[in-house]
């Protein structure tokens, strides 16, 4: 199982660990609190196809302030964009296999929040849902570690038919599959970030980044939050649970899977026995009725046999 934390020396008799920005809660802290605006406007511009210039975090929960809980469950980052559409950004480390209908699931959701009673729909806004996994997704193998999905017409033009709907998808274990430049340069920067913030490669992007350094800095002063530390302590506890699950599912699921292949072989095996004793029966000459009898075969069965 993958550690979520990652080593940092400090200047404190006792080595501390740098709390992993890649796990959903400590994302959500880092990217979603009010005061981070300029750290998670310069990851949006690296995704979206346009640049953001509002932004505001004011609808995210404040993790901070309540409670650890062990069983939390979606964690994600909102961020109300260019004074009114919506951008729903969910970091997710566990592969639960309906990724693509939960994305959609949340997209209708914050969609359908734009409109009130008796307004126009004229009302509803561009939604995007941005998904970072730390896995790869099942159909996607072809594609790039970012790849962005609208509705279009497939047929004969490739239009879009709006812009209402904008899903994009970043798979983080294809960051270093192909050479990129420009944008995905950026984005890819980013997204090394997640991976290892203390990586010599990170730092020297930090140099020219100082949104990244900010972000840097943030999570340096939340990796000594000692109840932010606890929060992700729970967290990676249950994700562990969840994963521990799923295996478990998955060994009991095969089990199973090889335990009916085992019988319905032997089944086979023996109607094939049947059918071979028929086979021979039919062939010197002993009448159906007697084949019948003696193999459990059905008359068209025996007929059909060559």
């Amino acid at each position: 199982m993958e550690a979520y934390m990652n080593n940092e020396k400090t200047s404190t008799k006792e080595e501390k660990k740098i709390l992993s920005p890649k796990l959903d809660v400590i994302f959500q802290i880092l990217f979603g609190e009010v005061g981070s605006e300029r750290i998670t406007k310069d990851l949006l511009n690296t995704v979206l196809d346009e640049r953001v210039e509002d932004i505001d975090l004011n609808e995210n929960i404040v993790l901070r302030e309540e409670e650890p809980n062990e069983k939390r469950g979606v964690v994600d980052v909102l961020a109300k964009i260019n004074g009114n559409e919506y951008c729903n950004i969910e970091m997710q480390l566990v592969d639960k296999k309906n990724i693509i209908k939960r994305l959609l699931f949340y997209w209708s959701k914050q969609y359908i929040k734009g409109i009130k009673k008796a307004e126009n729909y004229k009302e509803l806004k561009r939604t995007i849902v941005i998904l970072i996994a730390d896995f790869e997704l099942e159909r996607l193998e072809k594609l790039g570690f970012h790849s962005k999905w609208q509705i279009i017409e497939s047929k004969w033009r490739k239009i879009v038919l709006t812009d209402d709907l904008e899903i994009h998808i970043i798979q983080l274990p294809k960051i270093n599959e192909r050479k990129v430049e420009g944008k995905e340069q950026k984005l890819k920067e980013w997204l090394e970030f997640l991976e290892n913030p203390d990586s010599k490669e990170v730092l020297n992007y930090m140099n020219e980044n100082k949104n990244m350094k900010e972000a840097k800095e943030k999570l340096n002063t939340m990796s000594e939050d000692e109840r932010i530390r606890k929060l992700a302590e729970l967290r990676e506890k249950a994700i562990l649970d969840e994963k521990e699950a799923e295996y478990t599912g998955y060994c009991k699921g095969e089990e199973a899977g090889l335990k009916k292949g085992r019988i319905e072989g032997r089944e086979m095996g023996i109607k094939d026995a049947t059918k071979n004793i028929a086979r021979n029966m039919k062939e010197k000459g002993i009448d159906i009725k007697t084949i019948m009898e003696v193999t459990n075969l059905s008359k068209q069965d025996i007929e059909e046999l060559n």
